[in-house]
């Protein structure tokens, strides 16, 4: 079975354009008062990182590097920029499309363009209600 981490990855080398990707990690909590009728919670923003490709191996490796800086995480919102005229995009150019992650969850606005996976590398679903 193929990594979601992994697609991304892929997906981002087999573009035309150089990419850089974006990472959003992030805290769900449930509130557990709501068990009748679903699962309803927040979702908070921990922490926003850009990488290259290349600076990228394994899923288990970027787990690791995560955890070293914040363990309270349970997702991965992630995401690509692409560059122009084969140039890298820059760390710079990635902030604002980090900071529009940042808003988008916290604005409850669409969040479909964001591949979402948890811990274990498998895709959630995010509703808002």
């Amino acid at each position: 079975m193929s990594s979601n981490f992994r697609k991304m990855i892929n997906a981002a080398d087999s573009q035309p354009e150089p990419q850089r990707l974006l990472f959003m990690l992030a805290k769900s909590e449930i509130d557990s008062s709501n068990e009748e009728t679903g699962h309803h919670g927040t979702i908070t923003p921990i922490l926003c990182v850009d990488k290259l490709p290349s600076e990228l191996s394994t899923f288990e490796d970027f787990v690791a590097e995560a955890d070293h800086i914040n363990n309270d995480w349970d997702m991965i919102f992630m995401a690509g920029i692409g560059g122009e005229n084969q140039q890298v995009p820059t760390p710079e150019e990635a902030e604002p499309i980090l900071n529009k992650m940042v808003d988008d969850l916290m604005n409850s606005q669409d969040l479909s363009r964001y591949m979402v996976i948890d811990r274990d590398d498998l895709p959630v679903d995010i509703v808002f209600s």
